[in-house]
C-alpha cells in the first residue's frame, strides 16, 4: 500500500513583458498573485479513484492464486513472478511517473496512466499462458507507476488549508481499505464467475474504471506540473531495477529450475549492481542533480531509521497476505469468498487503530509505534500458536482473534511510521523523499513474497502446509522483534 509522494507544484502566474511607447527598455508588467487551481469534489473522487486502482490490484489477485495455478499450469515460482513482478515494476518507476508528471502535466499523465492501466488490465484478462500474465502484469505495475503519483500530487497542487488535510486524510485511509476489498472483492468475482470467465474478470473489471477515470479526469482534474521539475534519472532508474531484479528473480524461480548456474550468477552481480546504483546516485547530487534516491537524505537519523524499520514491517506483510490466501483456499480447502472475508478481522483493527493513531501520536509519541510493533507480535504468536495447535478444525472464525490483534498493531506501526518518515524530509524535497519511501514500500513487498511465499511453497509439499504456515508466521514474528528494536531508536516527539 504504498503512499507515493511528488513535491507540490508552486507556478505563480505572470503577466507577459510589455514595452512602453516611444522607450527603449522593456517594462514588466505586474506579477499576479499566486493562483492555486482549484479541485473540485468530482475532481478529488476521480484522482482518489485512479490512486485506488493500483493498490487495490496489488492485493486482489492474491486469493486468485490457485484458480490461476490450476487454469493455467502456472507452478509455485510462477505465482510469486504474478504478485512480485507488479511490485517490482510499480517500485522501480514510482518516482519516475511523478517526475514526468512534474514535467510534462499531472492531469496529461493521470488520463494516460489510467488508459495505459487498463489496456494492461484487458492483457491480464485475456493472457492465454502464465508467461503472458506475468508479462502483462510488470506492464500494469509499470501504468500504476505512471498513474498513481499524480492522484497525490494533484491533491498537493490544488487544494489548500483544510480542504487539503480533508483530502489527504481520505487519501491515506484508500491505501488501508484497499487491502480488504481487494482482498474480499477477489473472492466474490471469482465465485460469481460472471460471463464464465473465473479468474479473468477481477483484471477485465478494471478496463471501464480506468477507462471512466481517464474521462472524468478530463473534465474534473486541473492540469498542474512544477516550476522547477527534476531531471529524470535514468542511470540510477536502471540500476535500481537491475539490483531489485537480480536479487528477486533467483530467489523465485531458484527451486523451479534447481538452482542453476545463473541463479547463482545474479545473487552474486546483486552487491556489485547495488555498489554502482550508491555510486551513481552518489555522484549524480555531487554534480548538483537531483538523483532517484539522494543518498543525503539517509544521513537525517530518523528518516533513515524510519526507512530500515519499513523493511521487516512491509516484507512480512507482503509475505503475509500472500501465503494466508493461499493456505486458506490449498490447505483448508475455504473458498475463495471465505479466504477474502478472513482478512475482514484484520482490517477492521487496522482501521479502528488508524482512527485512533493522530490522537494517541500527539500525546505519546513514538512510543505508539513500538508498542504497535508488540501488539502485532502478540497477534503473530496468537495465529502460530492456534495453527498448530489444530490444523484440522481451522477455521476463519478461529483465526479471527489472531487477526484482530495483529491488523490493530499494523495500524498503530503503519500510518505512524509514514508520517515520521515524512515529518523528517526537508519541506523543498518532500516529493523525493516520499518516492524514497513508497520505492522503499513497494520493494520490501515484493521482498516479502520472494522470501516468504517461496519458503511456504517450496516446505508445503514435503512437510505440509501445517507446518509451512507456522515456520511463515514464526519469521514473521521475527520480523516484527527487529521493528521493536529499531523503534527504540525512533525520535520521540513526531512532527
Amino acid at each position: 500500500m504504498a503512499i507515493p509522494l511528488t513535491a507540490p507544484a508552486t507556478r505563480a502566474n505572470v503577466l507577459p513583458t510589455v514595452t512602453r511607447l516611444g522607450g527603449n527598455a522593456p517594462e514588466q508588467a505586474p506579477t499576479a498573485p499566486r493562483s492555486v487551481p482549484r479541485l473540485s469534489t468530482l475532481g478529488l473522487f476521480t484522482v482518489l479513484l485512479g490512486a485506488f486502482l493500483p493498490m487495490l490490484d496489488f492485493f486482489i489477485v492474491n486469493v486468485a492464486l490457485p484458480t490461476i495455478d490450476k487454469d493455467l499450469v502456472a507452478g509455485p515460482a510462477t505465482l510469486e513472478l504474478f504478485v512480485a513482478g507488479y511490485g517490482i515494476a510499480y517500485a522501480v518507476l514510482l518516482v519516475l511517473g511523478g517526475r514526468l508528471g512534474d514535467l510534462f502535466g499531472r492531469r496529461r499523465l493521470f488520463i494516460a496512466g489510467s488508459l495505459a492501466f487498463g489496456l494492461t488490465s484487458l492483457a491480464c484478462g485475456l493472457a492465454p499462458t502464465a508467461l503472458a500474465l506475468v508479462g502483462a502484469r510488470v506492464l500494469q505495475g509499470a501504468a500504476a507507476a505512471l498513474m498513481l503519483p499524480q492522484a497525490l500530487a494533484t491533491i498537493q497542487s490544488a487544494t489548500e488549508g483544510e480542504r487539503k488535510a480533508r483530502a489527504m486524510g481520505v487519501y491515506g485511509a484508500v491505501g488501508g481499505i484497499s487491502v480488504v476489498i481487494g482482498q474480499v472483492l477477489g473472492g466474490v468475482l471469482l465465485s460469481a464467475n460472471l460471463f464464465g470467465t473465473g479468474w479473468r474478470f477481477i483484471f477485465l473489471v478494471n478496463v471501464p474504471v480506468a477507462l471512466a477515470a481517464a474521462v472524468l479526469a478530463l473534465r474534473s482534474v486541473p492540469e498542474t506540473r512544477s516550476a522547477n521539475p527534476a531531471k529524470v534519472d535514468l542511470p540510477g532508474t536502471g540500476l535500481l531495477a537491475a539490483t531489485l531484479l537480480a536479487l528477486l528473480i533467483p530467489l523465485m524461480e531458484g527451486r523451479a529450475v534447481g538452482w542453476a548456474w545463473w541463479t547463482w550468477t545474479l545473487l552474486a552481480a546483486v552487491p556489485f549492481l547495488g555498489y554502482a546504483f550508491v555510486r551513481t546516485e552518489r555522484r549524480s547530487e555531487q554534480a548538483g542533480n537531483i538523483p532517484l534516491i539522494p543518498l543525503s537524505l539517509l544521513r537525517i537519523n530518523g528518516l533513515r531509521t524510519g526507512l530500515t524499520m519499513a523493511v521487516p514491517f512491509f516484507t512480512g506483510f507482503g509475505g503475509f497476505m500472500v501465503v494466508m490466501a493461499v493456505a486458506l483456499q490449498l490447505g483448508l480447502h475455504e473458498g475463495p469468498i471465505a479466504s477474502g472475508v478472513a482478512m475482514v478481522p484484520m482490517a477492521v483493527g487496522f482501521f479502528a487503530a488508524s482512527l485512533a493513531g493522530p490522537r494517541l501520536l500527539s500525546r505519546y509519541g513514538s512510543k505508539v509505534i513500538r508498542t504497535g510493533a508488540v501488539v502485532q507480535g502478540l497477534g503473530l504468536l496468537v495465529l502460530a500458536v492456534t495453527v498448530a495447535a489444530d490444523w484440522s478444525g481451522l477455521s476463519p472464525l478461529v483465526l479471527l482473534p489472531g487477526m484482530v490483534i495483529a491488523g490493530t498493531g499494523q495500524g498503530l506501526v503503519m500510518p505512524p511510521l509514514i508520517r515520521l518518515v515524512l515529518s523528517e524530509i526537508p519541506a523543498e524535497r518532500a516529493g523525493v523523499g516520499g518516492g524514497i519511501l513508497a520505492t522503499t514500500q513497494q520493494s520490501s513487498l515484493a521482498l516479502g513474497v520472494a522470501t516468504l511465499g517461496t519458503l511456504f511453497l517450496t516446505l508445503s509439499p514435503t512437510h505440509g502446509m501445517h507446518d509451512a504456515l507456522t515456520l511463515v508466521l514464526a519469521l514473521q514474528f521475527v520480523l516484527t522483534l527487529a521493528v521493536i528494536a529499531l523503534s527504540t531508536r525512533l525520535p520521540r516527539r513526531i512532527g
